[in-house]
């Protein structure tokens, strides 16, 4: 007989309960306690002289007490962010299936030249006839997303996704006032399979929202989008590849038909990396889009600081983009900045130029590639849900049959049904077989949504890998195993959370644990 770690064991007898240590620790996964209970506040890890301060500025505001920070070694210090660092999953440690997320892998070409000095160490205040290489790279990296997209204008200042919504939302509601239309054009459609930042960022600038219903295919069908059109509608916020995984098969006549009636196409772009290389959304109708650099250019989620989500714009809208933008003049680049010369713009989104240590990945990863090895990237993505849809499909059910895959596989819980397992409970045990979760419960027009999304990254042995670890729950669940599922993840360093709980009564500040009193000897 074997054990699950595949050791023999001796016939008819279990196997023993693994001991209980004196540390916590399990073998050389360290349980690490807070800093503020490993550390005092009394010692620090840096000999810093005492200094006479002058008068401060702060008037009443100034601290009064002690700021509470605990002092540690370099070893401690090093030991406990290392530690922790274990305790994560990341696209480093292995395939990360989170479904509309893209956790693509970052390669370290991109990080060695976001290193470089000459954008590395640049202060967006400097002079701008010093820092004319980051300039010149910001506008290679524009000329690319234009290129890449079919669009006039792009502007590279948002910092996220949902942040070049709204700076491409913002475009749409500029040029309506210059038309003349603001009192009248007050309404937004948006897919009920939309993204959630989708309707909230349109009615965080005061539009009014109608919902568009998905089809029973998944899509959105031209004909619903007609029904709610005339002189009240802005515009169409729409995904596509929509966040089912499908291609809308009739964008371009959604395209043309809010054209028609007067408003405008903001496409969520966060998909594109399905179709780099394959479509232009320029060509399907779009005036609007933003781009996660994150999903498709392969730079960190946030890398530890903000992201970046350019907006690519239309001839329609080009004029509306807001500052700073890049113009050449004298065989000089130089960042327009000021209102009067971009006497249309509606204004800025952030302080600066953006996110220069993304903009040197993502061109990093354009130039590396090429526009072969993106169309590649693009095939490869797709092929990846493909194979993981065609792989699954016999045991877990599909809800849009119809449609092939885009860049990521859609289940529903419908093969659940009887079994006594939830979609969070196969999404938990996942975790005990070395897997982050999938995306659950999104999008919302799917029950029990389980959304995977593997990237063009994995190798084939990585996808079947995953595969049979994932085949193998779902027999699991089947032959009414409920007790694999139900308290799991068994092997995590915690177990399964109250979610709910610690969402609504979340605690934000640690305080030091009540005293144990000592028996009386």
């Amino acid at each position: 007989m074997l054990n699950n770690q595949g050791r023999p064991t001796a016939a008819g007898n279990a196997e023993p309960a693994a001991p209980e240590t004196f540390t916590g620790n399990k073998a050389l996964q360290v349980e690490e306690a807070l800093l503020f209970e490993i550390g005092r506040v009394d010692v620090t890890g840096v000999d810093i002289e005492d200094v006479e301060l002058g008068a401060n500025r702060l008037g009443g505001l100034a601290r009064k007490g002690d700021i509470g920070l605990v002092g540690l070694s370099e070893p401690e210090t090093m030991r406990h962010y290392v530690r922790l660092s274990q305790k994560n999953y990341g696209i480093d440690t292995g395939l990360f299936p989170l479904g509309s997320c893209t956790m693509k892998h970052n390669p370290r070409l991109n990080e060695k030249m976001a290193r470089l000095a000459g954008f590395a160490d640049v202060h967006p205040l400097q002079p701008q006839s010093s820092v004319q290489g980051a300039i010149a790279l910001m506008q290679e990296l524009a000329r690319y997303l234009m290129v890449l997209t079919g669009t006039r204008a792009v502007t590279l200042s948002p910092k996220a996704g949902a942040h070049g919504e709204l700076a491409g939302m913002m475009a749409i509601k500029a040029a309506i006032e210059a038309k003349g239309e603001a009192a009248t054009r007050k309404t937004v459609l948006v897919p009920e399979s939309a993204h959630g930042t989708n309707p909230a960022t349109a009615a965080l600038i005061g539009f009014e929202v109608k919902t568009v219903p998905a089809q029973k295919d998944g899509t959105v069908h031209v004909e619903d989008v007609k029904a709610l059109l005339g002189p009240d509608v802005a515009a169409i916020m729409l995904t596509n590849p929509n966040t089912c995984g499908i291609f809308e098969p009739q964008v371009v006549e959604i395209a043309a038909a809010i054209h028609d009636a007067g408003g405008y196409f903001y496409c969520d772009g966060a998909n594109f990396n399905a179709i780099v290389g394959k479509a232009r959304p320029g060509d399907l109708g779009i005036d609007a889009m933003h781009i996660n650099l994150h999903k498709t250019f392969s730079t960190p989620h946030g890398g530890g600081g903000p992201g970046a989500g350019p907006v690519v714009l239309s001839d329609r809208l080009a004029p509306f983009a807001p500052l700073p933008f890049i113009r050449e003049a004298d065989g000089k680049l130089e960042l327009v900045e000021a209102k009067g010369e971009g006497d249309q713009a509606f204004g800025r989104v952030t302080a600066f130029h953006g996110q220069m240590g993304m903009f040197v990945r993502a061109l990093t990863y354009m130039l590396s590639h090429g526009s072969d090895g993106m169309k590649q990237a693009s095939e490869d993505a797709v092929l990846s849900a493909n194979y993981i849809r065609a792989g699954l499909s016999d045991l877990m059910s599909v809800p849009f049959p119809d449609h092939p895959s885009m860049h990521e596989a859609l289940f529903d819980d419908a093969w659940l049904k009887d079994t006594g397992v939830t979609t969070l409970d196969f999404a938990k045990a996942m975790i005990d077989e070395g897997y982050h979760p999938m995306t659950m419960y999104f999008p919302l027009v799917v029950h029990g949504a389980m959304l995977i999304e593997p990237t063009e990254s994995e190798s084939r042995a990585s996808l079947d890998l995953f595969i049979m670890s994932l085949r193998d729950l779902a027999m699991r669940a089947k032959r009414g195993e409920t007790e694999r599922f139900a308290n799991a993840p068994f092997h995590a360093p915690r177990r399964r959370l109250d979610e709910t709980r610690a969402a609504r009564n979340p605690i934000l500040k640690w305080t030091p644990r009540e005293p144990v009193a000592k028996a009386a000897e």
